[in-house]
């Protein structure tokens, strides 16, 4: 079942582009941290970041392994940053001060990529290449679940809802749920090859997810029940998602250069043009004041969009 959203029209926020120091930075995953400021990875140099909402002030963190690939970073119960290293095949720890610890997966070549904080206080990640999902105590102790996922469906974002994980399958074309104990059962996306990334509980209590190849954004209810809001542009491409304050989602359209709003009824509000051209938004998040940050991923840049 398929529904279709609509755009109206309304004036263009402030739209600020904060210019990161290091170049091919490629930033990706932003959080918020502990120390209030905003943290992401830097995919393209292997490095952690860190943006002062103060000043507007970087300050990067070199990655000890070499061509690592950073991807997903989250604020764990211990008050440090967590992040996965996709090309590193490990899970990175950094303190508030900087400081970094590493810990290598026992299953070669995994791809860790997407990153939560689970309901039990442990880390919870996906390893896309291997079709697996994985767990990180505090203390550095990994466990790896594999029985029903689907081989070869790169599991990417996770997120929380209730007492259990849910997390998309971008090549599987489904979203996984994964208990506390590891159970796992899959459920069909509402769009053929809709490629789900990005994913999020909504404020009705569903789960709501980009789906980048089909171009729509899904939603789907805790049974498994699915249905998509095609996007009106074509090749839009959404890539990212984050639920605001006011109930609303904000997505980034990676393949048409712009930032929407959509209701959690489906309804697309507004899409904005992003002021550096081919800048290719990638993840979002808004933050509780309601300022709305994204990573412009090919052009280097992290993106503000200022509240009316």
């Amino acid at each position: 079942m398929n529904s279709t959203s609509k755009c109206t029209t309304e004036s263009v926020p402030v739209i600020r582009e904060h210019r990161i120091p290091t170049p091919g930075s490629k930033p990706y995953i932003i959080t918020l941290g502990p120390d209030g400021n905003l943290w992401f990875c830097e995919s393209g140099v292997s490095r952690i970041a860190r943006l002062s909402l103060k000043d507007g002030t970087f300050t990067e963190f070199v990655i000890p392994t070499r061509n690592s690939e950073p991807i997903g970073i989250i604020t764990g119960a211990d008050g440090n940053l967590w992040f996965t290293e996709h090309a590193g095949h490990k899970i990175g720890r950094i303190t508030p001060d900087g400081q970094i610890t590493e810990f290598p997966l026992a299953t070669a070549n995994a791809g860790p990529d997407g990153i939560i904080l689970g309901p039990d206080r442990n880390i919870w990640f996906s390893e896309t290449d291997v079709a697996q999902i994985g767990k990180i105590t505090p203390d550095g102790i990994v466990t790896e679940y594999a029985t029903g996922i689907s081989p070869h469906s790169k599991p990417l974002a996770i997120t929380v809802a209730d007492d259990d994980l849910w997390f998309s399958e971008a090549a599987g074309n489904r979203i996984g749920k994964i208990t506390m104990t590891g159970v796992v059962s899959e459920y069909p996306a509402p769009s053929p090859d809709s490629g789900p990334r990005a994913i999020v509980l909504g404020p009705d209590r569903h789960l709501w997810f980009v789906e980048s190849v089909g171009n729509a954004i899904g939603r789907m209810d805790l049974e498994g029940n699915a249905v998509a809001f095609p996007l009106p542009r074509p090749g839009a491409g959404p890539r990212g998602i984050a639920l605001a304050p006011n109930g609303e989602f904000w997505i980034t359209e990676n393949g048409i250069n712009m930032v929407a709003r959509m209701t959690v009824t489906g309804q697309l509000l507004a899409e904005y043009p992003l002021p550096t051209a081919g800048s290719g938004p990638r993840a979002i998040l808004v933050i509780p004041d309601g300022r709305v940050f994204f990573s412009e991923h090919d052009a280097g840049q992290i993106g503000e969009i200022v509240p009316e």
